[in-house]
């Protein structure tokens, strides 16, 4: 992602030459003096802009994976808006160098803090709904973790017995609803304790304990599935 913004980077260090460039070879209305305050007004609100779509980029594209990059696009988007309007406003102000400065500055301010307002809001938008992401990741680590584990002891069985247990036991935590609550906390206390007794008897090639301790999960899972569809 750093590489991104190190690309991203170049090219806003090209608009700003290039903004810098028009802004002062560009010439001025004639006889009316160009570096009025009106100019000074709009190109500073401009360059403040400028920074403040690099910090959201920087933001943007220092996400830890590919998942929180794109929760962050829509902070580089608000700002690429704030960003246009920035240079609208700001433009008008550097053209029309006999306008007052306090029209100047009024105007910029406005933009300015609509601006970073709307940014903001984007931003704690992005953070719920991370926090909403870290919920669901851990009320589903159960199911999803068992899923994984029931699918590595089907490949480490030995008998046919045992691949067919351990088969029904993958295909029912499968077919499980991954969302965990406080309500199901025994049942799930439950099938913990017997997947370590069946992963044993797999592990021991035990076919009796195995089927037992299959037919008990087989059992609690749908206990567990039955406990969901009342919750909802």
């Amino acid at each position: 992602m750093k590489k991104n913004f190190k690309f991203y980077a170049l090219g806003w260090v090209l608009i700003l030459a290039l903004f810098n460039l028009i802004a002062f070879v560009s010439p001025g209305w004639a006889t009316i003096e160009k570096l009025s305050p009106s100019f000074w007004i709009g190109y500073s609100s401009i360059t403040v802009a400028l920074i403040g779509q690099l910090i959201c980029a920087w933001m943007a594209f220092g996400g830890k994976n590919a998942k929180e990059t794109f929760y962050n696009v829509s902070i580089l988007s608000v700002s690429y808006g704030g960003l246009v309007v920035t240079f609208i406003v700001g433009a008008i102000s550097m053209i029309i160098s006999t306008l007052p400065h306090w029209i100047a500055i009024i105007a910029c301010a406005i933009v300015l803090v609509v601006n970073i307002i709307a940014v903001g809001k984007a931003k704690t938008a992005v953070e719920l709904v991370k926090k909403v992401d870290v919920k669901v990741a851990q009320a589903t680590s159960f199911i999803y973790t068992k899923r994984a584990d029931s699918e590595a002891l089907l490949a480490r069985a030995k008998s046919d017995e045992a691949k067919a247990a351990c088969k029904n036991v993958r295909d029912a935590f499968k077919y499980c609803d991954p969302m965990s609550n406080a309500a199901l906390d025994t049942i799930e206390s439950g099938i913990d304790n017997h997947f370590a007794l069946f992963a044993k008897a797999v592990a021991d090639n035990q076919v009796e304990v195995i089927a037992s301790e299959a037919d008990e999960l087989l059992a609690l899972i749908a206990a567990r599935n039955s406990t969901c569809k009342s919750l909802k």
